[in-house]
């Protein structure tokens, strides 16, 4: 009788993949990409819908879409479930970055955070003031959020095509005043963007939020736990009058931001798995996965993903879908605007988002962090000068992804809403073009505006 043949997994031959997909990966992996492909994907949209069949590009994202589960129906259009369903997951991500950057990142100690926070105030309040001046007579108030906004992917891919040409205390420094702007973002949209509260559905949402919390302190460390109730906590949010991406921003506040072993101890258990894996009784093919190998690996697996915060784990997973999916999708269904269908550069409308973008951005921000650092409320980072900082506050007028997403909250009337959708569009691009000549040049040696105490 010939002997049973074991089992032996073959091993994939990666060698020659990945020299095939390493330049790919590289260039995915390269901050300045997703900038550049939502100038593409906006420069597409832009095109499809002046230049393809009239009407084409509209019709295409108004195509209704039902989803039925029993008596439950909910009927809206692609763009709408692009909006509000796909959009809340990249609320979820940006959640998951303001939690870590308050807990544990840049914004986690005071010295750190009064810049940033300061600095976005008041890139937030003097756009917003500029924007309501000009509509306060016979303009559209509710566009006041509009110019507030940052597009923090797209400001950090402008600023990473300059190298070493800026220090990288700015990128730090550029990426907390985004993450506190994007707060300031949401609870804007949370607070003036909300239509008729339906209270019932209120309560479910608050009833997602303590389970969440149970969750929490019960240290679930399972992100499809956490998952399965952030599906109930965006339907009782769509349907409460707040609106729905707000759940992602929810759900992010829940999420674990602690390990559930030590990192000393990490190492110990691995070892002692490792080396139970190699102790393991000779097979008949050393070569074979035995069951006793496969209980090795899953707890060396098991001990992976226990020295990992759950918070970054999740966005770990998250980050290229929204990153070349989510982000990229919404631009192409929101950046179209048909020039022939109202839209102008001239109303008071396109004049306060022009204006906020491009003038009240870096005035607010540059400002404020002046002023900050005139009454010692904050002090510049090492190797950043006044120079820097109005760098970032024209890269901070770039609003795009966050300036179409509140003006599509915002109006109502199909000639606002494209007029503000252009103004976002033409203001972005200029502030990234200016943000990158301005900080092109290596500015000269300068000494503190304070000396150290």
């Amino acid at each position: 009788m010939s002997s049973e043949k074991s089992f032996r997994p073959k091993v994939a031959k990666t060698r020659i993949k990945a020299r095939l997909l390493s330049p790919i990966l590289e260039f995915a992996q390269n901050e300045a990409t997703s900038g550049m492909m939502l100038v593409g994907l906006a420069v597409w949209a832009m095109l499809w819908a002046n230049l393809g069949p009239a009407g084409h590009y509209e019709a295409f994202w108004s195509t209704p879409i039902s989803i039925n589960i029993g008596e439950f129906t909910e009927r809206h259009s692609l763009r709408y479930w692009i909006n509000d369903g796909l959009m809340a997951l990249f609320f979820l991500l940006m959640g998951l970055e303001i939690k870590r950057e308050f807990l544990v990142g840049e914004l986690s100690s005071r010295d750190k955070a009064a810049l940033p926070i300061i600095a976005a105030i008041g890139g937030m309040i003097v756009p917003a003031g500029i924007y309501a001046a000009i509509n306060a007579n016979g303009g559209d108030l509710r566009g006041t959020g509009v110019p507030m906004a940052t597009d923090i992917a797209f400001s950090l891919g402008v600023l990473s095509l300059l190298g070493s040409r800026v220090p990288v205390a700015l990128k730090i420094l550029l990426a907390a005043i985004a993450i506190v702007d994007d707060l300031g973002a949401v609870l804007v949209i949370a607070i003036f963007y909300t239509a008729q509260i339906n209270l019932a559905m209120l309560g479910g949402m608050a009833a997602c939020l303590v389970v969440l919390y149970a969750m929490n302190r019960l240290n679930v460390k399972s992100l499809a736990a956490y998952t399965v109730i952030g599906l109930p906590l965006w339907l009782f949010t769509l349907w409460s009058g707040v609106h729905a991406t707000v759940a992602g921003v929810l759900l992010a506040m829940f999420l674990p931001i602690r390990t559930f072993i030590d990192p000393v101890e990490y190492v110990s258990e691995t070892n002692a798995a490792l080396q139970a894996f190699e102790d393991c009784p000779a097979a008949a093919d050393p070569h074979e996965m035995t069951p006793d190998r496969q209980l090795a690996v899953r707890e060396i697996g098991r001990l992976a993903t226990d020295v990992q915060m759950p918070l970054e784990r999740m966005e770990d997973i998250l980050s290229p879908y929204i990153t070349y999916v989510v982000v990229p999708v919404f631009a192409l269904a929101n950046a179209g605007v048909v020039l022939t269908g109202g839209a102008s550069l001239a109303g008071p409308v396109s004049v306060g988002v022009l204006a906020g973008l491009i003038v009240g951005k870096p005035l607010g921000i540059l400002g404020a962090s002046w002023l900050a650092v005139q009454l010692r409320l904050a002090g510049l980072p090492d190797g950043i000068t006044m120079r820097h900082v109005a760098g970032v506050g024209i890269l901070c007028g770039i609003g795009f992804t966050m300036s179409l997403f509140v003006a599509e909250l915002a109006f109502k009337a199909p000639e606002a809403h494209n007029s503000a959708k252009l103004a976002t569009i033409a203001a972005s691009t200029m502030m990234g073009i200016l943000g990158f000549a301005f900080l092109w040049r290596r500015p000269s040696t300068q000494k503190p505006l304070l000396p150290e105490s």
